[in-house]
């Protein structure tokens, strides 16, 4: 049998069973990313561009100071703690001194925590101390406009700018802010329901695209289809993909007749105004962070039997 872990996180990701997930890692030589595909090719995967998303225990809080914003994510074991004001209060004191550190977690450690002389490293672990948790600093991310507003939204709100999930996005206008607001409210929960990866089609990652046109060609060819046949399906597939993962190319969940594009060109009609989507940064509560499980093991062992 392949090794265990690998096959708890390739069946946690992919949605397959447990012996599927051994016959994947077996075939591939123990290659994650190689089994994941082979299971989609093979059809048994109900993977998607995301991938399985495991749930953790915190927070994820949002901050904004006029033009420029903070999505920050912090980690405890107990959802107990992270509805404990203590917890909260360290999280946006956190929030306030990200400002600026772009993505550098180690960078907001270093910061002096509120009005303190210590570190927000050293409050960390007095934190840990004091709530007998865990706690970790997961990640952190600067959204700003030049020509606008970042709007914020969070889903399964547990406090004020504090949940479960959390977008920005920088809305680029001159145009009416009481408007504009309103337009960047429905795009961000939008992003909150959609979960682009990425805002435009060029910023897509060339490695996932060229994965995934792999893995289509893969099941387009599997099915009989002549090759010449199977590059014509690819650019409806590509077109498709491009629809799944690309925020202006969505269809907007609210109305799904009109594309995110089309929204931003009609808003800028309306308005007499160019508007554009500058950024965007979404954080879910514990995205990739495996949590334990007490089932697996006697899972395993029954199919061993």
């Amino acid at each position: 049998m392949a090794d265990l872990t690998l096959i708890k996180r390739l069946r946690e990701t992919t949605g397959c069973g447990i012996a599927d997930c051994n016959k994947a890692l077996s075939e591939n030589d123990g290659s994650f990313e190689q089994s994941v595909d082979w299971l989609r090719k093979k059809g048994l995967s109900a993977a998607v561009k995301k991938g399985g998303r495991i749930t953790s225990e915190g927070i994820v809080a949002v901050q904004i100071r006029g033009s420029e914003a903070v999505i920050l994510e912090v980690n405890s074991e107990t959802d107990f703690v992270a509805r404990n004001q203590k917890f909260q209060d360290f999280v946006k004191a956190v929030a306030s001194s990200s400002f600026g550190a772009g993505s550098d977690v180690e960078k907001v450690k270093a910061q002096k925590y509120s009005n303190s002389t210590i570190s927000i490293d050293e409050e960390l672990k007095n934190q840990i101390g004091i709530i007998g948790e865990n706690i970790n600093i997961r990640r952190v991310d600067n959204v700003s406009a030049k020509n606008g507003l970042v709007i914020s939204y969070v889903h399964n709100s547990v406090a004020p700018n504090l949940g479960k999930i959390a977008v920005l996005v920088a809305i680029e206008s001159i145009g009416d802010r009481a408007k504009l607001e309103e337009l960047g409210h429905q795009i961000a929960m939008h992003i909150a329901a959609a979960k682009p990866d990425a805002l435009a089609i060029e910023a897509v990652d060339p490695n996932k695209l060229n994965r995934e046109i792999d893995i289509l060609k893969d099941q387009a060819r599997s099915s009989g289809k002549p090759e010449n046949i199977v590059e014509k399906m690819m650019e409806g597939r590509v077109r498709k993909y491009y629809e799944e993962v690309v925020l202006l190319e969505q269809n907007f969940v609210m109305d799904d007749k009109v594309k995110i594009k089309d929204m931003l060109k009609n808003f800028s009609k309306a308005t007499g105004s160019e508007t554009t989507i500058s950024g965007f940064k979404l954080f879910i509560l514990g995205d990739g962070i495996e949590k334990k499980e007490t089932d697996f093991a006697a899972e395993v062992a029954l199919m061993a039997k």
